[in-house]
């Protein structure tokens, strides 16, 4: 399903900062390399994943699902000085692509790329973290919220990605994948949480905004 007409992307790009040479080449090797490619956030999320980290200017990130790293050097661009970006995915076929393009990018030092379940990951870290982008497998979504909330600082933000999944999120339930399923519980677990309070945002495949209150 068609979300947004593709005249307004492309009017939207139009009008948004460039790619970089760096994120373009990222972008065309995955597309011609990586199975799955539209799972790559792209230029218009990418950038605004890159305001946002800029805007917050966090000393610590957590994403789930590095994919092959578009998203992480985004975010990574925001950190403060001596800021860190853990990064968990759980297939290493990818980790060498990854880190080459940290490395190209400057940002390596900044960016701890983990391989594995993020489930266990996750309770190994011991950090706060002011941001976590949670761009992972859809199942796990409400369990990562969990356990990522109590390593969340107060005022910190979640970001989940594809939470209008293609947009069957919208169909009749008996018309949605298992995945679209996953996403509308996700997002009814957090509209429930009076912790937090949310925005849907509909850029790209939907994007949760969530602040954690207190």
């Amino acid at each position: 399903m068609e979300l947004i007409p593709v005249a307004v992307e492309a009017y939207a790009e139009k009008y948004t900062s460039p790619e970089s040479g760096l994120l373009q080449r990222l972008n065309r090797e995955t597309y011609l390399k990586i199975e799955q490619p539209h799972m790559l956030s792209g230029h218009l999320q990418g950038q605004y994943l890159s305001m946002v980290s800029h805007m917050m200017r966090p000393s610590r990130i957590l994403e789930l699902g590095t994919y092959t790293g578009y998203s992480a050097i985004c975010l990574a661009q925001g950190l403060t000085e001596n800021g860190i970006l853990h990064t968990i995915d759980i297939n290493e076929e990818r980790e060498d692509m990854c880190r080459r393009y940290f490395e190209e990018a400057g940002l390596s030092h900044k960016i701890k790329m983990h391989i594995g379940k993020a489930a266990g990951i996750i309770t190994e870290l011991d950090e706060v973290f002011d941001l976590v982008f949670i761009d992972a497998d859809k199942a796990g979504y409400e369990q990562y919220y969990d356990l990522v909330w109590s390593k969340l600082r107060p005022g910190g933000f979640i970001l989940a990605d594809n939470v209008l999944y293609h947009g069957e999120t919208l169909l009749e339930s008996s018309q949605q994948s298992n995945n679209a399923k996953a996403m509308v519980r996700f997002c009814e677990k957090v509209a429930a949480d009076d912790r937090a309070e949310q925005l849907l945002l509909t850029i790209r495949d939907g994007l949760l905004i969530i602040r954690k209150l207190g």
